[in-house]
């Protein structure tokens, strides 16, 4: 099964199992009922924006939702590590460490020039983040406040608000992600 098929399945099933039907789901993540729909039969391909949208309303973060089962491994190899790449951006993240052990992740993102990619608040809820810029160049909007990177640059997050992470530059911004949850 790719990486779609799993993604549609694992979305249906969190629905499911709590009970919620797509216009509970819709309303509790900002996210339209056909289009839930439409993503859980396979119709159409979720953005990074609608992933990160239903994790919240799950309680997940981004990685959680995305994750195999059973797919924790002291020691995987590059190669082995899940990506994603959304279709409208191009934006491709690589989950480099997940583990129901530890309440770290890390994911390295692929960010193309003059594109940007929303996050809402409710992604931040239950974590606290870092980001850190290995290439490039990545303007993190942070409500009504931009902090600009470079490579080298790392930012902390503050409390929970809608962030928007833009490449301005001419290059791919290549960055890691590391996230604590709880």
């Amino acid at each position: 099964m790719d990486i779609e098929a799993q993604l549609a399945q694992r979305i249906a099933d969190l629905r499911s199992r709590r009970g919620w039907t797509l216009a509970e789901f819709a309303q509790r993540s900002g996210v339209s009922k056909s289009m839930l729909s439409k993503v859980e039969r396979q119709e159409a391909s979720p953005t990074a924006t609608i992933l990160l949208r239903l994790a919240g309303a799950l309680g997940l973060t981004l990685a959680e939702l995305m994750a195999e089962q059973g797919a924790s491994a002291r020691f995987l190899q590059k190669d082995a590590q899940p990506g994603w790449t959304d279709p409208t951006t191009g934006y491709h993240r690589r989950q480099v460490f997940l583990s129901p052990a530890m309440p770290l992740e890390l994911v390295e993102v692929h960010m193309p020039p003059g594109k940007q990619v929303a996050v809402p608040a409710s992604s931040y809820a239950l974590i606290r983040q870092v980001v850190w810029v290995l290439e490039g160049c990545l303007a993190v909007v942070e409500g009504d406040h931009t902090t600009l990177l470079g490579a080298g640059d790392r930012l902390e997050f503050g409390p929970p608000a809608d962030v928007l992470y833009r490449n301005d530059g001419e290059a791919v911004a290549r960055y890691l992600v590391a996230v604590v949850r709880g």
